[in-house]
């Protein structure tokens, strides 16, 4: 197998390095995770479709930076075997096939795995759907960049135009403002989401040419990617309603 397949897998749930235990879980024909992040303002899914690399299994990965890191250290080329212990995993075995390099990755018991909470009382529509395109993606991403101390995004709405502010105060402030466009419109309340997490998530799947932020009034937003045989699907809570 290629092992860009695992490492695009990884990139697209750690978020630059904000989540790091997760469960695996393969049913033969695709790779899926779901995840939280720590502060609770992102949850989230990836499933890589046509995997058949793993047979049917849960695996617990406590600390996937160093999961990252062993996989590294081999080729592009690699072969993946799970070795167990009754019915339970406990590694993850990896050898370049030209090199015959191998590594290994200890697998965690699931119960020390945080599970993400089932997605309750999602708002019965999004009532804003803003164009998310490479323009958008780079833009964003650049903005956060220069201003690396900004905490949120705010989404602000008015007379039927939509801008994104990276480092919105009601103070003068240094900030970035972008138009964006609307794929469904309303004017709704300024609302604020966590900016590092959204460029990380932005950076992750910055290859896709298509995507549509959807918000909601009642503090959520949703953005899914489809790219190749992944797809990404992530929330946000509105950093109002973080606890």
């Amino acid at each position: 197998m290629n092992k860009s397949q695992l490492t695009n897998f990884i990139t697209k749930y750690t978020l630059g390095g904000e989540i790091k235990s997760t469960k695996w879980t393969s049913n033969g024909d695709s790779l899926s995770t779901r995840f939280i992040s720590g502060d609770k303002s992102v949850v989230g899914s990836v499933m890589l479709s046509k995997f058949n690399h793993l047979a049917p299994c849960e695996l617990g990965v406590y600390n996937t930076g160093q999961l990252s890191s062993l996989l590294s250290v081999l080729g592009d080329d690699i072969e993946l075997n799970l070795s167990q212990s009754g019915d339970k995993f406990i590694s993850m075995e990896f050898e370049d096939t030209k090199r015959k390099t191998k590594s290994k990755y200890m697998l965690s018991d699931l119960s020390v795995i945080p599970t993400p909470p089932a997605l309750k009382n999602l708002p019965d529509s999004f009532e804003l759907g803003i164009k998310v395109d490479p323009y958008f993606v780079n833009t964003f991403i650049s903005g956060k960049g220069a201003l690396s101390e900004a905490e949120t995004f705010t989404i602000l709405t008015e007379n039927g135009e939509t801008k994104i502010v990276i480092g919105y105060a009601s103070i003068a402030s240094n900030r970035v403002t972008i138009p964006v466009e609307t794929t469904k419109q309303a004017d709704i309340e300024p609302i604020s989401f966590n900016a590092n997490m959204f460029a990380s998530i932005l950076n992750a799947n910055k290859d896709c040419e298509s995507a549509t932020l959807e918000v909601s009034s009642a503090g959520l937003s949703r953005i899914k990617f489809s790219i190749d045989n992944y797809d990404s699907e992530y929330f946000l809570v509105s950093t109002q309603a973080v606890n």
